[in-house]
């Protein structure tokens, strides 16, 4: 099969009119497949790729079961994140550990996105930064907990969160760097703290301004020393909730369109009316899209990473080859996939979504076949 006519975003995040070739589940050189798809006067662009999100359509991550991860699969495929990587909370290890078992055999069908990863984004956190977090099952960082949860996952958990400002955590840090990418995250720490953390292999800043001390100019803590280390990068809800339109810009003159990524953190609320429904134990309700805690906590998300990037764009003022580059390249990188998602090349897998002038989706290419196509 070819795409022709489409303004198609190269690996250089730029748009330029091209064609694309797909033979079977991959991009290719060259198709035998004869038949064409007129995309003129569409934008081409990868499948999105969700590296920190607890769930969607009633289900979270953290319920364990087939299901339950299959129906966030499928919900998450339509709305055009065509990888993901889920997030657990802070809960009991028996829980984390049967979240992980889980997603080790998970296999996609039609309809479901790809799972190439998850987000370990609980125990490990300071009980004064929990957000929407359970402070009855905060840990102290766990070298040995964390190796049996990934060992449990059948090696799929990508990224850790870890406050540094908790007990243990540079050593542990220090001591899983080269096995999982470690976040700073949930925490208290000021920036001498977070520069430590940093050199010990912490090069990833979870959900940036939220459950961390903001930038203060005598205290600037940890988002200037991830913006001060140019190997650091920082993932950014643009829900047009967690976040104000000119922090994001901000985020972005600071870390640069390379360092950031966008993410949704959505909870099970995601793709449903509002209501009352739960993250991590605890009761969450949800208006006008914003999810909360009975103590007022923002708790996540209802909103998917595609709207999101598009809430960037169109609301906040973030470039369009920024925001895909940031939803798509930029993760993939992160949590070293971009061998296989992430850009539209020969031998990369065939996901890939087109989108008119109002970045509305036209179609969608999973794994080379056409979840829909409007065209």
């Amino acid at each position: 099969m070819k795409i022709v006519n489409a303004k198609v975003f190269t690996p250089e995040f730029i748009f330029k009119d091209g064609e694309i070739c797909v033979d079977k589940e991959q991009f290719a050189a060259v198709s035998p497949d004869v038949s064409k798809i007129d995309a003129k006067g569409l934008y081409a662009i990868p499948g999105l790729i969700d590296i920190h999100f607890h769930g969607a359509v009633g289900y979270d991550f953290m319920d364990g079961t087939k299901e339950a991860l299959r129906s966030i699969a499928a919900y998450e495929a339509s709305v055009g994140v065509t990888s993901i990587c889920p997030a657990t909370m802070t809960m009991g290890k028996e829980d984390i550990l049967k979240a992980c078992a889980n997603a080790r055999d998970f296999k996609p069908d039609d309809k479901c996105s790809s799972l190439v990863g998850i987000n370990m984004e609980g125990p490990f956190l300071s009980a004064q930064k929990l957000g929407a977090q359970n402070p009855d099952f905060v840990m102290k960082p766990d070298a040995e907990f964390f190796r049996k949860a990934q060992a449990a996952s059948g090696n799929k958990i990508k990224l850790l969160a870890i406050a540094p400002d908790t007990e243990n955590a540079l050593n542990v840090i220090a001591k899983l760097k080269d096995e999982v990418l470690c976040s700073i995250a949930h925490t208290c720490c000021d920036y001498d703290t977070a520069v430590k953390a940093i050199a010990e292999g912490a090069t990833h800043l979870t959900h940036l301004y939220n459950a961390m001390p903001p930038l203060y100019h005598r205290d600037p803590g940890p988002i200037a020393a991830g913006s001060d280390a140019n190997w650091c990068e920082a993932e950014i809800i643009c829900d047009g909730i967690h976040v104000h339109p000119a922090a994001v810009r901000a985020a972005f003159r600071l870390f640069g369109a390379d360092r950031m990524i966008l993410i949704s953190d959505s909870m099970m609320a995601c793709g449903l009316e509002d209501g009352v429904y739960q993250l991590g134990g605890q009761k969450v309700t949800v208006t006008h899209r914003k999810a909360l805690l009975d103590n007022g906590t923002i708790a996540g998300s209802a909103t998917n990473l595609f709207s999101c990037m598009k809430t960037a764009v169109q609301k906040m003022g973030i470039a369009l080859e920024s925001a895909v580059r940031c939803a798509t390249y930029n993760p993939a990188r992160s949590i070293k996939i971009l061998d296989k998602v992430g850009t539209i090349e020969p031998g990369k897998q065939a996901d890939l979504l087109l989108l008119d002038d109002n970045l509305d989706i036209k179609a969608l290419l999973l794994r080379g076949k056409w979840l829909f196509n409007e065209i």
